[in-house]
């Protein structure tokens, strides 16, 4: 069990959820171990589930509970508060950019659209697992484009070292803790110690954060 990826699937529409059940089981490095068709009683679920789910595949779109409106961006903000370590990936139609960008804000580590090439979806729940985010182009693009319409925030200029730099880059390429201290000549420990620092001085929820925060501040160039 422990050399697979357990994935669970949040998704309302049920042909789509077996296509996609079909399609990670085939998959010899994954299972799913969780699937729900709404999201408002996923907590309650994983509460009794003996496994719980590495990585949890979300549909933007969900069915509300009774009046109250409980969408895959509920469902993501409640699982990252009661599973830090937990992955999410968004699957949906949405393709706007304002949607893309303010998922992974919240705190999504990916965002696929429902007609991406399957091996696409392969390569995300295997990225953000190992390495914490999956940053497409377009997820790239929105991020981008959703900064430049933002107002310019006050610029703070915080305390990062020429180190917490360096690593900080190659986050933001997709590098593992083991693959930068391989780079760099360090410990994955020293690695992680300055991946923590970082998330603490830049008030990231995770890697993505950090990405958006490069991003932001010119730090990398994609």
């Amino acid at each position: 069990m422990g050399d697979f990826i357990n994935v669970g699937l949040v998704e309302d529409q049920l042909l789509f959820r077996q296509g996609m059940k079909a399609i990670l089981g085939s998959w010899p490095d994954m299972q799913v171990i969780f699937e729900s068709a709404e999201g408002y009683s996923v907590l309650s679920k994983l509460k009794i589930s003996p496994i719980i789910p590495n990585v949890m595949l979300v549909d933007l779109s969900l069915p509300p509970q009774g009046l109250r409106e409980f969408s895959g961006m509920h469902l993501t903000q409640a699982l990252l508060d009661a599973y830090p370590d937990m992955k999410v990936v968004i699957l949906s139609v949405h393709e706007d950019e304002n949607f893309i960008a303010q998922l992974i804000e919240e705190g999504a580590h990916a965002y696929l659209v429902k007609d991406s090439d399957p091996q696409e979806v392969h390569d995300a729940i295997v990225a953000v697992h190992q390495k914490g985010s999956y940053i497409n182009e377009r997820t790239l693009k929105a991020i981008q484009n959703n900064l430049g319409r933002k107002k310019k925030p006050k610029k703070v200029d915080l305390e990062i070292t020429k180190r917490e730099e360096e690593i900080l880059q190659l986050v933001c390429q997709q590098y593992t803790a083991e693959e930068i201290a391989a780079k760099l000549f360090i410990s994955v420990k020293t690695v992680n110690g300055h991946r923590n620092n970082l998330l603490q001085k830049t008030g990231s929820r995770n890697v993505t954060g950090l990405v958006i925060y490069a991003v932001k501040n010119h730090i990398v160039d994609f």
